[in-house]
C-alpha cells in the first residue's frame, strides 16, 4: 500500500463514488451473510434441527459480542473520515492505536464477564434442556477467542475510512473462505460438533486480523502502526465511544428484541419456532447485509464532505442512499412474499420446521421495503456526527415500538402475534425517521443560507 489521501472523496461524482466504496463493502457483507446461511446449512444436515435451533439461541449472544468490536470500529472509522476530511493527519494515526488497546480492553471485560455465567445468558436467550448444550458448546469457543473479533472488526471498518474499502473486502473474503474450508472439515471429517462451527470461525478471523496487521505495519500507509499511539487518550476514545455508541445499542437492542422473540416463541411455538425464525433471520439478513455495504460506502463520503463543509454532496449521497436500501429491501419482500417454501427448504429442516418457517418469513418481511431507508436515515446522523439522534432512530424499532408490541400481540393472537409485531414496528420507524430527516435537513440548510 502506498501513502494515500482519499481526497476524491470531496471531488468525484458522488454516483462513481458510492458505487466504488460500496461495492467491495457489499460485496464482503453479502459473502459473510451467504457463509451464515451456508454454516447453518452444514449444522442442519451434520448435526440436525436442534442444532440449528441451539445456533438461532446462541446467534444473537454472539453478536452482541460482536457489537462491542463494531462500536468501537465505527466509532473510530467515522471519526478518522472527519479527521482527514479536516487534514489532521497525527489525530487520525492516534484514533488508529486507541482502537487496538480499546479493543483488547473491552473483549477482555466482555469475556471475563460472561463465562461464569454462560447457562444462565443462554437460558436467558431462549435455550431449553434440548438446545442448551449446543448453544453452550458454540459459545465457549466464541467468547475464548472474543478478542480476536473485536480486533478483526474494529481495523476492517478504518481500512476502509483510510480510503482502501477493496482491502477491507479482501480481509473479509479471506475470513470466509477460511472459515467455509474449516467447518465441513471440521463437522464431517474430525467430527467436533458445534466447537468445530465455532473453532472455524475464530482460527479464519484470527488469520484475516493477522493480514490486517500486516497492511497496518507499512510505514509508507498514511495510517500506520507506530509506537506512541496505543496509549488511551480520554479525548479519542470518548468521540469514538459517543459515535459507535449508536450501531452498538442498534445491535444490543436486536439482541434484547430477539432474547424477547425467543422466549416468546418458546412459549408458544417451541423450539421449532425459534429454529424458524433462526432461519428466517440468516435469509433476511442477507438482504440487510447488502444495505449495510452501501451504508458503510456511504460513511467515509458523507464524513469526509461533512468536514469539509460540501453539504450538496452530503445531500446526494443521502438520496441515492436511500433508493438503492430501498430497492434491496424491496427485494427481501418479493422472496418472502412469492417463494419462502424453497428458500426454506435449502436448510434441510424437517417438515414442522419447514412449516413454521415459511409461515414466519411472511410476516417477517410484510413491511420490509422500509427497513433500507431507516437504516440509511440512521448511518446519516452518525457519519454527521449526530451521535444522539442516531442512537434515538436505533432504539425505535426495537425498543421504543417492538417491545410493547411482543408484550401485547401475542395475548390476542399467539405465535401469529409474535411474527406480526416485527412488521408493525418497522412501519413505525420507518415514518419517525422521516420525520427527523426532514427536519434536519431544513435546519441544515437554514444554517448554510
Amino acid at each position: 500500500m502506498q501513502q494515500y489521501v482519499p481526497t476524491e472523496l470531496g471531488t468525484k461524482p458522488i454516483g462513481r463514488l458510492l458505487w466504488q466504496y460500496s461495492l467491495p463493502a457489499i460485496i464482503a457483507m453479502v459473502a459473510s451473510s451467504v457463509y451464515n446461511i451456508v454454516d447453518s446449512i452444514f449444522v442442519g444436515q451434520g448435526l440436525g434441527d436442534h442444532a440449528i435451533s441451539g445456533m438461532a439461541v446462541a446467534s444473537p449472544f454472539m453478536n452482541l459480542s460482536a457489537a462491542f468490536g463494531a462500536m468501537v470500529g465505527v466509532g473510530a472509522s467515522t471519526v478518522i473520515s472527519v479527521r482527514l476530511g479536516q487534514g489532521k493527519y497525527d489525530e487520525a494515526q492516534h484514533i488508529l492505536g486507541n482502537t487496538i488497546s480499546l479493543n483488547v480492553l473491552l473483549g477482555l471485560l466482555f469475556t471475563a464477564a460472561c463465562l461464569p455465567c454462560l447457562d444462565s445468558i443462554l437460558r436467558l436467550f431462549g435455550a431449553s434442556d434440548a438446545t442448551l448444550p449446543y448453544a453452550r458448546e458454540y459459545m465457549l469457543i466464541i467468547l475464548i477467542g472474543n478478542v480476536v473479533t473485536h480486533l478483526y472488526f474494529g481495523l476492517n471498518a478504518i481500512l476502509r475510512s483510510a480510503g482502501h474499502p477493496r482491502l477491507a473486502m479482501g480481509c473479509t473474503f479471506l475470513a470466509i473462505i477460511v472459515n467455509c474450508i474449516l467447518d465441513p472439515l471440521f463437522i464431517f471429517v474430525f467430527h467436533w460438533g458445534i466447537q468445530g462451527v465455532a473453532w472455524a470461525t475464530i482460527i479464519a478471523q484470527a488469520i484475516a486480523f493477522c493480514w490486517q496487521l500486516w497492511l497496518f505495519s507499512r510505514p509508507t500507509e498514511l495510517l500506520h502502526l507506530r509506537r506512541g499511539i496505543y496509549r488511551l487518550r480520554a479525548d479519542i476514545v470518548r468521540q469514538c465511544l459517543a459515535i459507535g455508541l449508536s450501531p452498538f445499542l442498534m445491535n444490543s437492542c436486536a439482541c434484547l428484541v430477539v432474547l424477547l422473540c425467543n422466549n416468546r416463541l418458546l412459549q408458544y411455538g417451541g423450539d421449532m419456532a425459534i429454529g424458524a425464525y433462526g432461519i428466517v433471520n440468516r435469509v433476511v439478513f442477507l438482504f440487510v447485509t447488502i444495505v449495510m455495504g452501501l451504508v458503510q460506502g456511504m460513511q467515509p463520503i458523507i464524513g469526509y464532505n461533512w468536514g469539509a463543509r460540501q453539504n450538496d454532496r452530503v445531500f446526494r449521497v443521502l438520496r441515492y442512499g436511500i433508493f438503492g436500501a430501498t430497492c434491496i429491501t424491496f427485494l427481501a419482500f418479493l422472496t418472502g412474499e412469492l417463494a419462502p417454501t424453497p428458500v426454506i427448504r435449502i436448510f434441510g429442516a424437517g417438515p414442522e420446521l419447514t412449516g413454521k418457517a415459511v409461515v414466519a418469513f411472511h410476516y417477517v418481511v410484510a413491511a420490509f421495503p422500509l427497513v433500507g431507508a431507516q437504516m440509511v436515515i440512521g448511518n446519516f446522523f452518525q457519519s454527521i456526527g449526530h451521535a444522539g439522534k442516531s442512537i434515538f432512530l436505533s432504539m425505535t424499532r426495537q425498543m421504543l415500538f417492538l417491545v410493547p408490541l411482543l408484550a401485547l400481540l401475542p395475548q390476542w393472537w399467539g405465535l401469529d402475534g409474535v411474527w406480526l409485531s416485527m412488521p408493525i414496528s418497522d412501519a413505525l420507524s420507518f415514518f419517525a425517521a422521516s420525520a427527523m430527516l426532514a427536519y434536519m435537513i431544513r435546519k441544515i440548510k437554514r444554517s448554510a443560507a
